[in-house]
């Protein structure tokens, strides 16, 4: 990977030129009423300047144009030309929206023509060998990402930052893969002024944002960094060992994760709501995050994280092998799925369709919610973990390399599938469910795993012989799968005490009593926000438990040091949670804080059940 200083000083003086020119457009936009007001169907609360993007465009251009009159040739422009002509029409159909509100159907319309000029000019992938397939997918994905960035400006800093971070993984892909090759000067030029204008504009725009880009600038990033994943280069098109067919498709999807996870996920969801995908909404990933307990600066931090993440499997998949590389790649969608899975849970709408079904605080189609339904997802999800594991397995064993002990695999991979799955159904993995996991389930999954495994191995001895088999394979098999298998059911439950804890608001309190009764008041604080607590920790009289962690939460002493804890934590309220003498140690503590002159009020849990 080769980084030049004309690279560096692009990108800086694209960054400048925005971080000058953004709070002159934002003063112009205010003072001339083009503003963002706040809409029932959109996230800001207050009212914004617009034309963020014309000053990203502004930067853009003119360094890159900049950059070009320094290279002193045609030729380094002359590549990039049409996606630069296209991109500024793009910019000026965004711009004209921004003032005149255009119909959504003539954006549309706008955006098709833009990206068939683009493709007749040469920018197409080369994933198949249809000609004819290419082009349409060529256009059905510049149009795509367009679009999707477009969505994707639901929230400060969320559009500006992806993109950014998107242009600097392709920059290094591009690198990675062509080296010194000096057809990618131009490119790589190019990207260093797209990552310096968002930036310099990303310094306002992040939360609280002092200006938006608007439909001008979230359209025209994403109409540029899609042109750019598909502009043709010698290994791209001709492919090799690196880059096999799946590789090329999977790295700019890689590369550009969330912006096509959080549109087909909208699009999903307003489906399955009877939405209109093109309506505006607070029903986005950012929005979801923000309703369960994150900050917007946090949500918006997170997806920042999985773009990155993203963007470092993509670069992954150039030097690793086909079988590691599809190891992360599944292993990272279904963590991601997971945790989509959580928020598509989120109530975001205020009705509930006819199409939903709301169990146990888990939304899923009615496929997913009936009785067998419910257990074909858990053996879907189980099959490819099953599989995936394996593969690994066989990986680690033969230290990347299976060469013929991959027809061992595939031959024992459907015995694998069946003893398994024939396992997990009696030992009642398929009877709990996912989000009321709780720590004694992990015997269920450790006896359904276990036996899986050693039903197959007895299989194979019993019909091969267990001949060229590698028992070492299974006993890594068996450790993965169970750490698979417990974090995918025990995901929910461990995702939602982490965001109540972290987000918990209200009144400091301490819990005198740190044994089970204990615990079930932190449940409670944790998932009842009605009650305004905020736990601190537990004092318990045992010596033995002083300094520990429970539950997360320190003890922090016995009740000799009551006053000295109250004080310095700020406390306000206080839970005995004695189920034998809890009267008389509540008593106790009020006497003691009385006693102390402190302004603290005493609680006493009572566990009641009523017909």
């Amino acid at each position: 990977m080769v980084f030049h200083l004309e690279y560096l000083i692009t990108a800086a003086l694209s960054f400048l030129l925005s971080l000058i020119l953004t709070p002159a457009i934002r003063t112009l936009a205010i003072k001339y009423d083009y503003v963002a007001r706040p809409r029932d169907d959109r996230w800001h609360k207050k009212t914004t300047g617009l034309f963020g993007g014309v000053s990203i465009f502004i930067s853009f251009m003119g360094v890159w144009c900049l950059s070009a009159w320094y290279a002193g040739s045609f030729e380094f422009i002359r590549p990039l030309l049409p996606a630069a002509l296209c991109g500024a029409a793009v910019f000026l159909l965004g711009l004209a929206d921004d003032i005149w509100d255009i119909n959504p159907q003539y954006k549309l319309i706008g955006q098709v023509v833009a990206a068939s000029i683009l493709v007749f000019f040469g920018f197409q992938f080369s994933w198949f060998e249809s000609k004819t397939a290419n082009l349409l997918i060529s256009i059905f994905w510049i149009v795509g990402i367009t679009n999707a960035f477009n969505l994707l400006d639901n929230m400060d800093g969320l559009s500006a930052g992806i993109a950014a971070i998107s242009g600097f993984f392709l920059m290094i892909w591009i690198s990675l893969t062509m080296g010194r090759h000096p057809a990618i000067l131009p490119e790589l030029i190019m990207l260093s002024a797209y990552i310096g204008s968002i930036l310099g504009f990303l310094i306002y725009n992040f939360n609280p944002a002092s200006i938006f880009m608007g439909d001008a600038g979230s359209l025209f990033i994403g109409f540029m960094i899609a042109s750019l994943t598909i502009m043709e280069s010698p290994e791209k098109a001709h492919g090799g060992p690196l880059f096999h067919q799946l590789s090329v498709i999977l790295i700019p999807c890689l590369i550009l994760f969330i912006p096509i996870l959080d549109t087909t996920f909208v699009s999903f969801m307003r489906k399955l709501f009877s939405r209109s995908v093109f309506q505006g909404g607070k029903d986005h990933s950012s929005h979801r995050m923000v309703a369960v307990g994150f900050s917007e600066r946090k949500a918006v931090s997170i997806l920042y994280l999985f773009a990155a993440i993203s963007g470092m499997i993509a670069l992954g998949l150039y030097p690793l092998k086909v079988g590691v590389s599809m190891v992360m790649v599944v292993f990272f969608l279904i963590f991601v799925m997971l945790f989509w899975i959580y928020l598509g849970n989120v109530k975001v709408y205020g009705e509930t369709p006819d199409a939903m079904v709301k169990h146990n605080g888990f939304l899923f189609p009615v496929l997913m919610e009936a009785g067998y339904g419910r257990t074909l997802f858990s053996v879907l999800l189980d099959l490819v973990l099953i599989t995936i594991v394996y593969y690994t397995a066989y990986l680690l064993r033969f230290e990347n390399d299976l060469g013929p002990n991959f027809n061992f695999f595939l031959k024992s991979l459907p015995i694998l599938f069946a003893c398994q799955i024939f396992c997990f159904y009696l030992s009642g993995v398929y009877q709990r469910m996912w989000w009321g996991s709780r720590l004694g389930d992990l015997s269920v999954y450790l006896k359904g795993v276990t036996t899986g495994t050693v039903m197959a191995m007895l299989f194979l001895l019993f019909v091969y012989r267990f001949q060229s088999f590698s028992r070492a394979v299974f006993v890594i098999y068996w450790g993965l799968m169970l750490v698979c298998v417990s974090f995918s059911r025990f995901f929910f439950r461990i995702l939602d005490e982490r965001i109540s804890r972290v987000n918990q608001t209200g009144k400091p309190t301490l819990i005198y009593g740190a044994g089970v009764g204990g615990l079930m008041v932190v449940r409670e604080i944790e998932t009842n926000g009605l009650l305004g607590m905020s736990l601190v920790g537990f004092i318990d009289d045992s010596p033995m438990k002083k300094g520990k962690t429970i539950h997360g939460y320190p003890v922090l002493g016995g009740s000799d040091r009551l006053e000295e804890i109250i004080r310095k934590h700020h406390i306000e309220e206080i839970i005995v949670s004695f189920k034998v003498n809890g009267a008389e140690k509540k008593k106790e503590i009020k006497k003691l804080c009385a006693g102390k002159g402190l302004d603290v009020s005493v609680s006493q849990m009572h566990l009641t059940i009523s017909p």
